[in-house]
């Protein structure tokens, strides 16, 4: 799964990387380095003009809340189980189905982390060891997410949540972590955050698994694992004793 990230670029550099718009909520937003669930972070969506059929939809950053609480919820706090969306049951899943079919985002992170507990986690009373897991030069990474409006009451603002789709890892053995994020490549960003259904199964051949082999994994500072922990120190490379 992917439980924390890290998303350091700056709104207005956010805007030109994805050549969006940029709302209000999200120009206020600031690095952070250690982004866990309810936390709000930046994410990228789609809009379609009705009057020009054919144009490809408008780019706009926003501001959202990491954990995707679906349009029919009583109770806001479902969101705490929803950070992660299954990429093989996304589709039927009553949570998601809706914001699979038009609510498609991108989340902008530096890289996401991870804990490997080891080959002797069974005996060892050592904690375990976060990874950050980033492309090999650093650029940043496009998530495949999705998107959902939700209010309490009729009369109460509107929250914007989002969810990251995940799928299975191509280490057999788990290593580090049995599933990974789904990334959007430049190339698929306008059919994907294009806010209608996606054809059959066409959808799956237009992500990318963030897996090995593609991406560069190392050992970090265990402060991440405090959310109260934040800064650049924190996706630096540590030694392992």
């Amino acid at each position: 799964m992917c439980g924390r990230y890290a998303t350091s670029r700056t709104p207005s550099d956010l805007a030109r990387d994805f050549e969006a718009g940029l709302s209000d909520a999200a120009a206020g937003l600031v690095a952070d380095y250690n982004v866990a669930p309810t936390d709000t972070a930046p994410l990228v969506i789609g809009r379609i003009d009705a009057s020009s059929p054919g144009v490809p939809p408008a780019r706009e950053v926003v501001a959202a809340a990491w954990g995707l609480v679906p349009s029919w919820a009583k109770d806001r706090s479902i969101g705490n189980r929803m950070i992660n969306a299954r990429s093989e049951t996304v589709a039927e899943k009553p949570a998601f189905r809706r914001a699979f079919a038009a609510r498609r985002a991108v989340v902008p992170a530096d890289g996401y982390y991870e804990w490997y507990a080891g080959q002797d986690a069974g005996t060892s009373k050592q904690p375990k060891q976060p990874f950050f897991i980033t492309d090999p030069d650093r650029s940043g990474l496009g998530l495949a997410g999705l998107y959902e409006f939700w209010r309490p009451t009729p009369d109460a603002d509107w929250l914007l949540t989002f969810t990251v789709l995940t799928t299975s890892a191509e280490d057999a053995e788990g290593r580090i972590h049995d599933r990974a994020p789904l990334l959007v490549p430049t190339t698929a960003l306008d059919e994907w955050l294009a806010p209608r259904p996606l054809d059959g199964e066409h959808w799956r051949e237009l992500l990318v698994p963030a897996t090995p082999g593609r991406l560069v994994a190392y050992p970090v500072d265990r402060a991440v694992g405090n959310v109260r922990n934040n800064g650049p120190h924190l996706v630096e490379p540590v030694a392992l004793s």
